[in-house]
């Protein structure tokens, strides 16, 4: 079936495929960006419907393949799906805490044919770290980090960034160093899912993202012939948005514990109706769903992005910012200083910042929501979301 009014000389292909596996983790980040309502996320594929997914897939031209979650080392036919994903040719990447891994599952996935691991911390330190987790986990983390370059894996470590730990940037790096770690993604939190619930307490101060941004930069030049340091800034303080996902259904493809299929990791909390693989096959969701055509090419674009000459660069900045920042998604990104909506996203910032910078550090600020079922069976709403109209 094909949606009415869509552009579709835009399509691309699904080159980039990441398989949320499931949504239970044993870690309670409260800067997670999977959805606030992972409570309801129950009914998980089998594996023989992973297994068709990835042939899909890989049959419409995808050639990376990324293992997440939630913890994907939660799921226990994971070696079976690894195994599958060599067999059909994928690069396939697994993005973890390290919580639940051991040497003999490193062995296990080696076997399986896995390319590459990706491990999180979330502090350099013990204290913060397992804090910020929820549980203690760090001690384990450091260690499953030294087993995977022992195992011959490139050493890629991940870690988010936000007012908790920011200030830890020398000793972050440092840390990575130590590890002997071969990239490292600095990445700020972007504040979708369980970090847009805890902005206020998370949004790093201008001064603070600064002073990091400068003391990256020292690194990266002591350390450039050993580590890649890669910097992320929060989007919030930029004034053009990034090309969110190269483009609304361009090139990535992400298929969540349940089966629903969405252009990116964060699109489950627009007001779509996404289509599920079970009802699908990957071509006619890719091709012909509403989900996934709703937002390509320009046609759907309000002012001032349809008449704006830089809509090729950033297609308009992200549908799903757009959406939490105004409520309609076909707004321009309030990221953009052209946008209606930057002032007030400014002075958001603006508001955050000060309450940041006149905290008393005597005093308790308001407690983080941590990401866990009960905390998302409280603030999950009953109430349905309004469908986005089509058409305008």
């Amino acid at each position: 079936m094909t949606t009415a009014g869509f552009e579709q000389s835009s399509k691309g292909k699904p080159l980039w495929l990441l398989a949320e596996l499931t949504y239970k983790c044993p870690l309670q980040c409260p800067y997670c960006s999977n959805p606030v309502e992972i409570a309801k996320y129950q009914d998980e594929l089998t594996t023989e419907e992973w297994f068709r997914v990835m042939r899909e897939a890989r049959e419409m031209g995808a050639t990376q393949l990324g293992f997440s979650g939630g913890e994907p080392l939660v799921r226990k036919d994971l070696e079976e799906l690894i195994a599958e994903a060599r067999r059909l040719g994928f690069y396939t990447n697994l993005i973890t805490s390290g919580v639940g891994m051991d040497e003999d599952r490193i062995k296990a996935f080696k076997e399986a044919g896995l390319d590459h691991i990706q491990i999180s911390f979330q502090a350099s330190n013990e204290e913060l770290n397992n804090y910020l987790a929820g549980t203690k986990s760090f001690n384990h983390k450091y260690e499953m980090a030294r087993l995977v370059k022992k195992y011959e894996y490139p050493m890629v470590l991940n870690i988010v960034l936000h007012r908790k730990n920011i200030e830890q940037i020398d000793d972050i790096i440092n840390m990575c160093n130590d590890l002997d770690a071969d990239y490292v993604e600095l990445a700020s939190t972007q504040y979708y899912g369980w970090s847009r619930i805890n902005i206020d307490q998370l949004l790093p101060t201008k001064e603070q993202l600064d002073n990091a941004w400068q003391v990256t930069q020292k690194y990266k030049e002591k350390y450039k012939d050993k580590m890649k340091l890669i910097y992320v800034i929060p989007d919030y303080y930029e004034t053009r948005p990034k090309p969110c996902m190269n483009g609304w259904g361009s090139v990535f493809l992400t298929i969540v514990p349940d089966g629903t299929a969405l252009p990116c990791h964060a699109a489950h909390q627009l007001p779509i109706e996404f289509p599920n693989v079970r009802d699908w096959t990957i071509e006619g969701l890719w091709n012909d769903s509403e989900g996934f055509n709703v937002f390509r090419g320009f046609d759907w674009m309000k002012e001032p992005c349809r008449s704006c000459p830089e809509k090729t660069k950033d297609f308009g900045g992200c549908r799903c910012q757009a959406y939490m920042l105004t409520g309609d998604a076909r707004n321009a990104d309030p990221v953009c200083d052209k946008s209606p909506y930057h002032a007030e996203l400014h002075a958001d910032v603006e508001r955050i910042n000060k309450l940041a910078k006149e905290q008393d550090p005597n005093k308790d600020e308001k407690p983080l929501m941590f990401r866990n079922m009960r905390n998302s069976k409280d603030i999950e709403k009953d109430a349905k979301k309004p469908h986005l109209e089509t058409t305008e």
